[in-house]
């Protein structure tokens, strides 16, 4: 048996796909709605391009199910930030965008939108707290926090080519 292969794709104006390919060499993907949503498809074993099950959650619903498949990292001292209205997501910003080579402070995300880039993953580093002199490369996937309506917006600066 090979070890579980996990590999995203961004759905420009959607969200992004995780697909998962276990041990067993099933497949299942997650597909994170940018409404916060999310639809969980299984994959035939005969035929990786046949769906035997697609479910779609709600954010609370697909809350409940990470609890119940991960107990151990529950822990009612962590806050979340759905109960508190604010949502995280990744952005992933393109080679051709506008913010290539530009500083993160000139997309006026934080000013304009009231959401934070908390984090940047570049490669196989981490770059927590960025600075507004940060420099943005393409292939940079951001970690914004805020409402809703916030990192949709950032989303929607980020994704100007």
């Amino acid at each position: 048996m090979s070890a579980p292969r996990l590999s995203s794709t961004p759905l420009p104006g959607i969200g992004v796909r995780y697909d998962l390919t276990t041990r067993e060499s099933r497949r299942l993907s997650v597909v994170a709605h940018r409404d916060g949503h999310r639809t969980i498809s299984a994959y035939r074993r005969d035929d990786p391009d046949a769906c035997d099950l697609s479910v779609r959650l709600t954010t609370e619903e697909a809350a409940t199910l990470i609890d119940a498949l991960m107990p151990a990292h529950h822990t009612p001292n962590l806050l979340s930030t759905t109960d508190l209205g604010l949502v995280a997501e990744r952005i992933e910003l393109p080679g051709s965008s506008h913010w290539n080579g530009r500083l993160l402070g000139e997309s006026r995300i934080r000013t304009d939108t009231g959401a934070s880039v908390v984090a940047v993953l570049r490669r196989a580093e981490a770059i927590p707290s960025p600075t507004p002199v940060f420099r943005l490369a393409g292939g940079d996937t951001l970690i914004v926090i805020g409402t809703r309506e916030g990192v949709e917006a950032a989303a929607a600066i980020l994704g100007r080519e």
